[in-house]
């Protein structure tokens, strides 16, 4: 588990599931994302592999509950998704972050992806690695801040994607 002054990012629980739910039914939140709403049997699958991301690699993401309220407000952390991206994308944690939209534009992202980065970065994973669509401007917002930078661009899944890469500081020998 790990505090910010404002989110509570823990682990996921089976009662996670309708939050859950909300988040990945919502429109907003899947426009750039897949963008259709998740169904019940995947989001309990998906929680379940975010257990088993603990489990077997040691990292995952975490629920991103909102201090004030109790409320999940989201997922951020690191996974290992198998995407056939490449191997100078593949096997590298994934950072991945989603907020639900009444979350949007409180800088939640960004503080919660900040205090995992610090997680990882202290396990000395240095090197982390991210998808982003070209039209999601808040996103890549972020990750500029965050230190990823473009080093592909790919297609996935019948979109084109840009490929990121974050290299910890005092870890550029260690890269790619």
């Amino acid at each position: 588990m790990i505090d910010t002054p404002r989110l509570n990012l823990r682990p996921h629980r089976l009662s996670d599931l309708d939050a859950l739910a909300a988040l990945y039914g919502d429109a907003e939140v899947m426009r750039f994302i897949g963008g259709e709403a998740i169904s019940r049997e995947d989001l309990w699958n998906r929680l379940l592999r975010y257990h088993g991301h603990w489990s077997l690699l040691g990292f995952g993401l975490w629920a991103i509950e909102e201090r004030a309220s109790g409320r999940l407000v989201g997922n951020a952390g690191f996974a290992d998704f198998h995407r056939g991206l490449g191997d100078d994308f593949d096997g590298a944690p994934e950072a991945a972050w989603v907020l639900a939209a009444q979350a949007h534009g409180r800088g939640y992202a960004a503080e919660a992806m900040a205090a995992a980065l610090g997680w990882l970065d202290a396990r000395g994973e240095g090197r982390s690695v991210c998808i982003i669509a070209p039209a999601n401007t808040a996103s890549l917002r972020l990750a500029d801040r965050l230190g990823y930078r473009v080093f592909a661009e790919r297609a996935y899944k019948g979109t084109t994607v840009l490929l990121h890469e974050r290299i910890a500081a005092g870890q550029q020998a260690n890269a790619r």
